[in-house]
């Protein structure tokens, strides 16, 4: 009778532990495995271009690498195309999660600054991303922030762009100001997009 008790006790522990393993691997692999790159609200926090060692001044500028994309017609856009203009440069994709939460605020923050040339680049190919599956996701959330397409994966190389959601934020002069790795939320946008006016 002892021996069943122990036994019994022994399994419903085991089952106990496995189940709650499962529960942390469910929790996490979602959070990581979303896409083949990470896309963490943990990553969110400001960071100054990499290549700035201090705080941009006219001695240090960093010029904004240029790339070229196309638009919703077929059109080729280049980056350089906007110098002259404070620019919001936001990669990102219909399969990644973080992206799609932060876009309801992208689009209101948009209509809010017509001053403001928002490039919200999609990775087009990745993970089967498709010019016409991003297309149809923008259409159908009736977005009207201007959308581009990187087929060819010019803007996504040139920086190094191999986690999404990710924002650049370049002043009228066409320097990087602020670069944003993750989700923004509406306040942090808004805050970003100050220092680039």
């Amino acid at each position: 009778m002892k021996n069943t008790v122990k036994w019994l006790i022994i399994a419903v522990l085991l089952v106990g532990i496995l189940a709650g393993a499962t529960v942390l691997y469910d929790k996490y692999s979602e959070k990581f495995t979303d896409d083949n790159f990470l896309s963490s609200e943990n990553t969110s926090d400001t960071q100054e271009n990499p290549s700035l060692q201090e705080p941009l001044t006219e001695d240090n500028k960093n010029t904004a690498p240029d790339f070229t994309v196309t638009d919703a017609q077929g059109n080729n856009v280049k980056l350089s195309d906007f110098k002259g203009k404070p620019v919001v440069l936001n990669f990102w994709a219909t399969w990644c999660y973080y992206c799609k939460v932060e876009m309801p605020d992208f689009n209101e923050v948009y209509k809010e600054n017509p001053d403001v040339q928002f490039l919200m680049v999609n990775a087009t190919g990745t993970n089967g991303e498709t010019v016409d599956s991003a297309k149809e996701y923008i259409e159908q959330e009736k977005f009207e922030f201007p959308i581009f397409f990187d087929t060819q994966h010019d803007a996504l190389k040139t920086y190094g762009v191999s986690s999404f959601p990710q924002t650049i934020f370049i002043d009228k002069d066409g320097n990087i100001v602020s670069h944003r790795i993750g989700m923004l939320t509406k306040d942090a946008l808004e805050k970003e997009i100050e220092k680039i006016k």
